[in-house]
């Protein structure tokens, strides 16, 4: 029971490393990655604070030498996903009652382990794994989760301080009560911090949750099991299951006690997993709250009164880290015909330079996409844009998956908007420029807003502040998340709340206490001082 209004420590966004040539920090994680790339890990689930090893076994191999094998991990029957469910609901008791400072301190206290002893491994384990080079592991895997549970914690005193007003003799309150059952956590490969923030955001809140992270995310998701166990996180709060995701939804989504989905992942999977919520909608306790960040085609529209070379910049930033493989990476251009011939030099030049391999290598700009899957989509686009008179590679278009599943970067000249690559999400580092008329600026903006189901990420270039207000109006449905001169890459939780509308998710804002608000249900309780003994109101005399 608290004894205090508490104020939690000012969150504050952990500051990046450079990882320098001779910098300790570049010693210190190229060091633990050769390690970690030479041994062999055994994962197991996490069920009720104990490890679950069922035998049946999938290898983790890095997707830039995918021929080497890292670790295992095993996979669940439908028991375990049943157990992780009991288990669950069996811990919300004690959890759902322990007070929130508590609960504060764990999840702050997993954000200094990371800023430190943890952060080597964790970015070297997404290195390893997902693919990532020394740079976009450090902003993901290490600072983006270490901000995520800091600010969440300050987000949840936010939400708490919101009270409603109280008339003379009534006190009104509010209290943000955890859900009636359990909370669903599906999370994707490419963000190590998105991972942590799914099933923790809602622990935060009193929830207890099943989280299933994807297969190709299982190294890193050991290390946040491992930090969240060492900042005294009890059994049972997160249970972790791997394997068969057509399985464990079903089972988890057939219980009566699910209450909420947290999930990041594809559009479809999405969908599908909205309408099976759905159809299941009598048998549950509660409504569910279902929260989802999805698909993206991200744009960016360039007005001729821009800079060439930032606009080419900022194409090549944002196509090509992380390999193209964020929800917010830009993937189709719209520049104005006088200002393409210079765009396209300093694309080109720059585009030139990228070099690509290993992150073991911190030359290199860009290394693998995750699988052979995605190695597999990618090229064929690339493949058919070659042979495509309505096509024209501008640099790039090689791809060679023998030792690793690279994709060089490319970028398309498509010759109509609504060319296969302007409206696919690929999810790999291919950009494809469409080239309008100057004078059809308005057109092209209508264009961008229509061309796609999507509405995540997109940026505008412009130096003409008329223009920037008319293209900010009419594309105020195409972006949650909306850039002016820069990339529509790069959401800093606690500066730039991350999350899309349409095709593209709920909007429910990672980063913000709007999301946190979706992990609570609140009850107002109002206690009148002195009670009334007589029915009659004054205007019966």
């Amino acid at each position: 029971m608290a004894r205090g209004f508490f104020n939690v420590p000012t969150a504050i966004n952990e500051p990046v490393k450079t990882y320098a040539p001779g910098s300790p920090e570049k010693a210190e994680l190229l060091a633990m990655y050769k390690t970690m790339f030479n041994s062999n890990i055994d994962v197991p689930m996490h069920i009720n604070g104990n490890e679950v090893r069922t035998g049946k076994t999938k290898n983790i191999t890095p997707p830039h030498d995918h021929k080497h094998v890292v670790g295992q991990y095993h996979t669940a029957e439908k028991k375990h996903v049943d157990e992780a469910i009991s288990t669950a609901l069996a811990a919300r008791e004690a959890w759902s009652s322990v007070s929130w400072e508590e609960r504060a301190t764990i999840f702050l206290k997993a954000a200094e382990l990371l800023a430190g002893p943890y952060r080597a491994r964790m970015n070297a384990a997404t290195m390893i794994a997902q693919s990532k080079n020394v740079h976009q592991a450090e902003i993901d895997a290490a600072c983006e989760t270490i901000d995520f549970l800091r600010f969440n914690v300050q987000y949840m005193i936010d939400i708490f301080k919101d009270q409603p007003a109280s008339s003379p003799g009534i006190w009104n309150r509010v209290e943000y009560r955890p859900l009636e059952g359990f909370v669903y956590a599906i999370s994707p490969f490419n963000f190590t911090a998105i991972a942590a923030n799914l099933p923790s955001s809602a622990a935060l809140m009193g929830n207890v949750v099943v989280w299933k992270p994807s297969d190709h995310q299982v190294y890193s998701a050991q290390v946040i099991v491992d930090l969240f166990k060492e900042a005294g996180l009890p059994d049972g709060v997160i249970n972790v299951v791997y394997g068969d995701p057509v399985m464990i939804s079903d089972t988890v989504l057939a219980s009566r006690d699910f209450s909420g989905l947290h999930f990041t992942g594809s559009t479809e999977v999405f969908k599908n997993l909205w309408k099976q919520i759905g159809n299941n909608i009598h048998n549950y306790k509660t409504y569910p709250k279902i929260v989802g960040e999805t698909g993206g085609k991200d744009f960016i529209w360039v007005h001729n009164s821009s800079n060439p070379i930032q606009v080419a910049t900022a194409i090549v930033r944002g196509s090509f880290e992380y390999q193209g493989q964020k929800c917010s990476a830009a993937s189709r251009a719209y520049i104005p015909a006088s200002l393409w011939e210079e765009v396209k030099k300093h694309v080109i030049a720059q585009t030139n330079e990228i070099k690509m391999g290993s992150p073991e290598d911190t030359d290199n700009f860009v290394n693998a996409v995750i699988h052979e899957g995605s190695f597999d989509k990618i090229a064929s686009f690339i493949d058919a844009a070659k042979a495509d008179k309505d096509a024209e590679i501008i640099v790039g278009g090689n791809h060679d998956k023998s030792v690793g599943y690279f994709i060089e970067p490319t970028v398309i000249l498509a010759k109509s908007a609504t060319y296969a690559t302007m409206t696919t999400e690929l999810f790999g580092p291919v950009m494809t420029v469409f080239i309008y008329e100057d004078d059809a600026w308005e057109a092209s903006l209508k264009l961008v807003d229509e061309s796609t189901e999507y509405a995540l990420t997109g940026a505008i270039f412009s130096n003409d502040r008329y223009i920037v207000e008319k293209a900010s109006k009419a594309l105020e449905n195409a972006a949650g998340n909306f850039y002016i001169n820069d990339k529509p890459t790069g959401a800093v939780v606690g500066q730039q709340p991350f999350g899309g509308a349409r095709a593209s998710g709920t909007n429910d804002k990672a980063g913000s206490a709007q999301n946190l608000l979706r992990w609570t249900s609140a009850r107002l309780i109002k206690e009148t001082f002195v009670t009334p003994t007589d029915y009659k109101y004054p205007f019966l005399g």
